[in-house]
């Protein structure tokens, strides 16, 4: 979440008027995230999480997690749909971008899971995907294995404007990564393919929401539990693996898929790709952020650092 569009308190008072949910309150930028500009909503009646779709998200993707959402809706999950308009419709425009205005989930993102949360979070990982046995629609992974090479290329050389050998760093492992990325076998699924610490919403040691699933897509089922494995396993900066927490995330989604041994065999190079995926996104958001951007921008080293421990024999240029 972040702003790149500002909304005005006139146009965003206008744009409630087609819903029935009260009249605006307050309005309040969100600053976490990269993607989108989001804005905390209070009105008279609730709150709510306004979205302005930036340019990484297509608006012709929204219908797929539109429909994805309401359809883990459906069947009880905890995640936030958009709200419908008294149209009937979700999918808005304000300020010349696609918009929802979307329920807002209880809970808190954690810094620091312990192991007992983690479990949790895994078992809500196994929990989604058993839901979306059933769930028709489809969509190409944007950010997966085959779009990491032309994203490393748009990068090229001023990765090593970030650190001094990240651009040869990245080369190896991507290399190492094609050529071992398995392409049959797997069951392939709608996944969130992002469920980072900050999009699962906690009270205590329970899940109160899965939020964020502007990635969404169809891919490797265990894929989408190698990026959480990424993502939870570690200290912000990549540099400390938590042992007790990746072997509960992997306790809690094993409660609904137990992991083959052809999973198992293919999970650090699974986990291997999730850490390029980030490191090249971060990287070129980095490289590309606007200055005037209300947002936090992410360290791309963190997940170089990360990348090591599933592979341990890659070389060390960047510490």
């Amino acid at each position: 979440m972040a702003v790149y569009t500002q909304v005005s308190a006139e146009a965003l008072a206008a744009f409630l008027t087609r819903y029935d949910v009260g009249e605006l309150v307050s309005a309040k930028g969100i600053a976490e995230g990269v993607e989108n500009s989001n804005f905390l909503i209070e009105t008279t009646r609730d709150r709510f999480i306004l979205t302005l779709y930036e340019k990484r998200v297509a608006a012709a993707d929204l219908p797929f997690f539109m429909a994805l959402l309401d359809h883990l809706d459906a069947r009880g999950l905890p995640v936030p749909p958009a709200i419908k308009d008294r149209e009937g419709i979700e999918i808005q425009e304000l300020e010349g971008r696609p918009a929802c205005l979307i329920r807002f989930m209880p809970g808190v993102s954690l810094s620091h899971p312990t192991p007992v949360q983690a479990l949790a979070a895994g078992e809500a990982m196994g929990e989604m995907h058993r839901a979306v046995a059933d769930f028709a629609p489809t969509r190409d992974n944007s950010m997966g294995v085959d779009t990491w090479r032309p994203l490393f290329e748009r990068c090229g050389r001023s990765l090593d404007g970030i650190a001094a050998g990240l651009h040869d760093d990245l080369a190896e492992a991507l290399e190492k990564v094609e050529a071992a990325w398995p392409r049959d076998g797997f069951d392939r699924i709608a996944i969130h393919a992002d469920l980072f610490p900050d999009n699962v919403l906690m009270l205590g040691d329970k899940v109160t929401s899965l939020i964020d699933f502007y990635f969404a897509c169809t891919d490797i089922r265990v894929y989408d539990l190698a990026v959480m494995h990424s993502a939870w396993s570690f200290d912000g900066a990549g540099r400390n693996y938590d042992a007790a927490v990746g072997d509960a995330l992997l306790a809690g989604y094993e409660r609904h898929f137990p992991l083959s041994g052809m999973e198992r065999a293919q999970f650090a190079t699974l986990a291997s790709g999730a850490c390029i995926r980030f490191a090249l996104s971060r990287a070129w958001d980095w490289l590309n952020t606007p200055p005037d951007a209300l947002v936090m921008r992410k360290d791309p080293l963190a997940y170089m650092r990360r990348l090591r421990h599933y592979d341990p024999a890659l070389a060390a240029r960047v510490a």
